[in-house]
Formats: C-alpha cells, structure tokens, sequence
C-alpha cells in the first residue's frame, strides 16, 4: 500500500536568455548554487507499506522516516529536521493508526534527522552511545552546516527547542518491546557516521538502515567511513532483509530491490573513494581529487537525488581518509564555504 500525500513546487534557475555581442543567442546560466542553497522544490510524501505495520516515509529524495506499528504503541524512525517536518510524519501515522507513538529511534546524529524530535511526545529517544557522543562533539557545528547547506529542509526552524538529546543510549544493541512485537536496535559497523544503527523487525526481516543504504539518491559521505562501508553493507544483507526502508529515495520491498540497492549504495561509495585514493597518495589536491571523482561517478551518478549535494563533502572526507585522518573533522558553516572556495578554483 502506497499513500501519497502533498504536491510538487518547482523552481528556475535559469537567467534570462540574451544574445552576445555578435548577435549569437546564448542560454545564461546562473551561478551554481552552494550545496542545496538553490533547491526549493517541495517534495510529494509517500507512505508505503513495506511488512505488516511498517511503514516507509518517502519524499522524491528529501530524508526518510520509519514506522513501527506494534500492539500497544508506535515507534518512530528518524525525526526529520524540525517540529513542524515531523508534524507531516505524525499526519501520515495517523492515516494508518491511533496508537500513541511511544519510540523515536535515531540512528545517527545528523541535524535533519533529528532537531524534529519533540514533535513526537514520545518517552523514550533512543541513540546509540556514539552518535550521542558526536551530539557532544559536534551537534551544534552540524546544525549550522546543515541549515546553511540546505535551508528548505528547515522549514519551521525556528520551533527547533535545542539540540536533540536521547533519554536512553545503547553501547552494542538493545531491544524494544512495542506489546508483543520485537524490535532490535543494533550498531553493526561504521558507514554513514561512526554512531549508526540499524532498526531490524525480525517477524517482518524489515530493516530501517538509516543512510547506510540510499535508493537512487547520492550517498552523503562528508563524515563517512569509506573503509568499513562495504562491510557494513554486508553485515545488512547478511540479515537477509526482505524490506528496507533506506535513508533517502524509495523504500525497498522484496529481495531483488533491496539487493539492488546494496550494490548501488556500494558502487556509489567506492567509485567515489577509488577515485580519490590515487590522487592522495601521489600528494595531488583537493581539485584533483574533486575532478577525479567527477570523471568517475558523473556518468553512474549524476542524475541521482542530492548528487551535487553531497559531491564537495563526499570529495573533502574521501581525501582526508585516504590522507590517514580517521576521525572525520568537524564541519562548520565557515569549513564549508571555505572547502567550497578551494574547489571553484
């Protein structure tokens, strides 16, 4: 079952056209926007069902969330990045539910996933032990990185209360009875961030994997391990999910699409890192690295949700790994542009 809910606003880039002083038309374009500054395209919802009371949130590329429907209660997966986002979440539950939402799990730290949080009323928030870490280290940073980067999708900001702090933290994995229905909360290796979990429903074999896996939208990278993705990736199909609901584009029912999204998630990662590699170790720059990966994942990637997003990020954090930095440095509004400047160059 697939609700839609919402409708879709379109933006132009484009200038006006002219012609040069030789009389030849030309198309003018306007400078390319910094990250997703420029996207202020509303997206469709879609609330598709993916096993018996689970349900994926969906919006054309814009962040996901999960729902969990158990005997007595709801679980939220991911928050979105507002209160006033994650009303549109709590509209879609109640379209399939009454039962109180009691859950809201965050599988890692990321500011749009999870400043929505106290829209939900829910006793309990739930993080991993080291994405709260990376809340102390670096959530206020992010925040400010990421409303810079992509303002639509802090629509209501200003409702945000603070930063999102869990009531209950795990260190491995934990486990949530929703009445009778068993859900486990695992950590089951480093990918998107060092803090990520999974969410696995086993009567269901339904994962919420968080950004760990993405369906045709870029894969965001910026404070990524590209060296433990892969195995990450097949520490999720050794679950042998038959559902997914991935961290952006649409959700995954059945074996043949969810093993398409693993290779995919998979090829967009190392494409990314394999091109980057050589141009670290023979001492070449950032730009070399950016060029490089342009050559390399245009062609495969370019037409993917988010792509140009997540690129100078993706570019940035792949040249400090190859370069040994394996704690990913902090980005800042001030990091960004300035990691933005050296690539226009």
């Amino acid at each position: 079952m697939i609700l839609t809910f919402g409708a879709i606003a379109t933006t132009n880039d484009l200038l006006p056209d002219a012609t040069d002083c030789t009389g030849q038309f030309m198309e003018r374009h306007a400078p390319m926007a910094f990250a997703s500054q420029g996207d202020t395209a509303e997206k469709q919802i879609s609330l598709t069902e993916i096993g018996d009371g689970l349900y994926a949130f969906t919006a054309e590329g814009d962040p996901n969330s999960g729902v969990i429907i158990g005997d007595e209660s709801v679980m939220i997966v991911e928050a979105q990045a507002t209160p006033r986002l994650a009303q549109k979440v709590i509209d879609c539950v109640r379209s399939v539910t009454d039962k109180p939402i009691s859950h809201v799990v965050l599988t890692h730290y990321h500011a749009v996933r999870v400043l929505g949080a106290s829209a939900f009323n829910a006793n309990q928030i739930i993080m991993s032990d080291a994405a709260r870490g990376m809340v102390v280290e670096r959530g206020q940073e992010d925040w400010g990185s990421e409303f810079q980067r992509f303002p639509r999708l802090f629509e209501g900001h200003e409702s945000i209360p603070g930063l999102t702090w869990p009531t209950t933290t795990f260190s491995n994995s934990m486990t949530v009875y929703l009445g009778k229905r068993k859900v486990e909360i695992k950590q089951i290796g480093r990918a998107h961030t060092a803090g990520d979990s999974v969410i696995w429903v086993p009567d269901s074999q339904t994962m919420f994997t968080g950004d760990i896996v993405e369906y045709h939208s870029a894969c965001y990278c910026g404070d990524g391990h590209f060296e433990d993705w892969g195995a990450t990736l097949d520490a999720v199909k050794a679950y042998d999910p038959q559902s997914i609901a991935p961290g952006r584009g649409d959700a995954l029912v059945g074996r043949e699409m969810v093993d398409a999204a693993l290779a995919n998630t998979r090829d967009f990662v190392d494409s990314t890192y394999n091109a980057v590699k050589p141009i670290a170790a023979k001492g070449g720059s950032l730009k070399d690295a950016w060029d490089s990966v342009r050559d390399a994942c245009d062609p495969k990637f370019k037409d993917y949700a988010i792509y140009e997003h997540c690129l100078p990020f993706n570019v940035a954090r792949a040249y400090d790994e190859a370069r040994g930095i394996v704690h990913p440095r902090i980005w800042t509004a001030e990091r960004d542009l300035e990691m933005w400047e050296q690539l226009q160059g």
